[in-house]
């Protein structure tokens, strides 16, 4: 099975931090109602999203995600990296990582990612809030098993994480390969929610002579840190550079 890398970021931006406004444009989340009753969301009902350009978007947006799963009856949530690829995401680890064997062992997966664009500062307490970005799916989870296709998934991977990096480094030896299980989540019901904006006092509130506003956030590249061990004679490649320079203007 052929495996397509998708770029780190989306085609389009999903969030103006500077001006906190959603782009609209991207989805029509009207005409795509939930896909079940557990991935509906109750809670302010008009923040939530449902069509796969929204949901593809937030997961292509990130990298670290959240994992629930039971082990001997026991909750657990952990995080770890992804990639999606398609209508599925994957994840990978050790052959004997507990999350991962417990998740091919049965029973759906519920995963989350989450973006936090801003704080809400309210003139009252009450009010205060966040401007979030989050995704929550639920699937079964497989293993990939041929090499071929888990090679390709790593690679995603890496180019989804720092685009431009693959071409670079070392390949997995066939021994690497064996020792790295790589699970495959199919996005079977899914479902987004997310802030922005200014925030929402009480109406009688906004006479209070007290600051209201929101503080963007966002994660920026810092500058590298050479290896110790690394030849003086090795410049930083341009696919670094790169990436400092775009995560330096999100």
């Amino acid at each position: 099975m052929p495996i397509r890398p998708f770029p780190r970021l989306p085609d389009f931006p999903i969030v103006d931090l500077e001006n906190q406004k959603f782009n609209m444009s991207t989805t029509n989340s009207g005409s795509h109602p939930p896909a079940s009753e557990r991935v509906t969301v109750r809670r302010l009902a008009n923040r939530g999203h449902y069509d796969r350009t929204t949901i593809h978007s937030l997961l292509d947006s990130g990298f670290i995600c959240h994992v629930g799963f039971t082990i001997d009856g026991q909750p657990r949530v952990l995080p770890t990296a992804y990639v999606r690829i398609d209508g599925s995401v994957y994840l990978h680890g050790s052959p004997g990582n507990q999350m991962l064997r417990a998740m091919l062992a049965g029973g759906d997966v519920c995963l989350c990612a989450t973006h936090v664009d801003g704080l809400v500062l309210a003139r009252s307490a009450f009010h205060h809030s966040i401007n979030y970005r989050s995704v929550v799916l639920f699937g079964r989870a497989h293993e990939v098993l041929d090499p071929g296709e888990k090679a390709g998934v790593l690679e995603a991977l890496s180019e989804h994480i720092i685009p431009d990096r693959w071409p670079e480094i070392r390949r997995p030896t066939e021994a690497e390969l064996l020792g790295t299980l790589v699970v495959g989540i199919h996005i079977d019901e899914a479902s987004a929610k997310i802030r922005t904006g200014p925030p929402k006092d009480d109406e009688e509130d906004y006479a209070l002579p007290i600051w209201a506003g929101v503080v963007p956030l966002s994660a920026v590249a810092g500058e590298p840190i050479r290896d110790p061990r690394l030849a003086l004679e090795i410049a930083m490649p341009r696919h670094v550079a790169d990436y400092i320079d775009r995560r330096s203007r999100e």
